[in-house]
């Protein structure tokens, strides 16, 4: 039994529309497709990286724009603010210009009743040492003391700072005391001024009219002088009652004058002394002034 030879099977594929236009494939090609591919993935990649839609000057000047209107606003808000608050800062400083003004009003009337007090108490002062053993000897402890007005012949005795005074020294023993202006006056100098007038002869000493006593103290704050925790500021005017030619003459003399003149040579210091017929001091204040009264032991029987 012969067989017949088989055939492959027929797939039954419906047959393919043609187009209409079929014929003009290049003009549909460029319907479809109006514009060329390369110059659409540039478009794209101009859209993903933000280069696409307005121009780059535009963009800036509209940047430039919102900026220029965002500070205007920022501006506007601060100076009305500003008009808000004006004020009450205007209040809030005339409260306080007038506050000061009344507390400088009341130190003034407790600076005059401080100076009542003192004089009163001076007064007393005499009073009381007169009482105590005769005119003489009262006087003498009242100078003494500085508890007491004095005037008399003496010296006048000015030191000054330099007239231009140099900063840093490169290891010069004055700035060790805290200094750094070589040409300033500084508290130990003055302690040698004074101590060379009190050796040298002096009754009664004064500092810009500060009198000083057995307790004043002459120390530094800062870049100022104290006298009895009392600022100076320069000149310093040193009075000193004594006999003027003589106590001139052993004060320049002596270790402490020549350290004054040292100073005017080396650093520019200014200083001049002169004779004086009539120096007046102001009495210390607050001094008080005890004397010892001898006591008798008596015997027992």
């Amino acid at each position: 039994m012969c067989g017949m030879p088989q055939q492959p099977p027929v797939r039954s594929t419906p047959a393919r529309v043609s187009r209409p236009d079929a014929s003009m494939s290049l003009l549909t090609n460029v319907m479809d497709h109006s514009l060329d591919d390369g110059y659409a993935e540039a478009a794209a990649r101009k859209r993903a990286d933000g280069s696409g839609g307005l121009p780059r000057t535009v963009r800036a000047k509209l940047g430039l724009a919102a900026g220029l209107v965002l500070a205007a606003l920022v501006v506007t808000v601060g100076a009305a603010q500003a008009r808000v608050a004006a004020p009450v800062v205007a209040k809030e400083r005339e409260e306080l210009i007038d506050r000061i003004d009344r507390e400088t009003e009341a130190a003034d009337k407790l600076e005059s009743t401080v100076d009542k007090l003192r004089d009163d108490v001076s007064a007393r002062q005499q009073e009381a040492l007169e009482q105590s053993g005769g005119s003489d000897r009262s006087a003498l402890v009242g100078i003494l003391s500085g508890a007491v007005e004095v005037h008399g012949p003496g010296v006048k005795l000015v030191v000054d700072d330099a007239e231009e005074a140099t900063t840093g020294g490169d290891g010069d023993p004055r700035e060790t005391s805290g200094f750094s202006d070589t040409g300033r006056v500084r508290d130990r100098d003055m302690q040698r001024v004074v101590n060379g007038l009190w050796a040298s002869g002096a009754e009664a000493v004064s500092i810009n009219g500060q009198r000083l006593t057995a307790l004043s103290a002459i120390r530094a704050a800062g870049d100022a002088i104290l006298v009895d925790n009392k600022p100076l500021v320069p000149p310093y005017t040193v009075l000193a009652v004594g006999d003027g030619k003589n106590l001139s003459t052993r004060f320049q003399n002596s270790a402490d004058g020549l350290y004054l003149n040292a100073l005017q040579e080396n650093y520019g210091i200014r200083t001049a002394i002169s004779v004086v017929d009539d120096v007046r001091l102001p009495a210390a204040p607050s001094v008080i002034v005890r004397t010892a009264q001898p006591r008798s032991e008596k015997g027992t029987s």
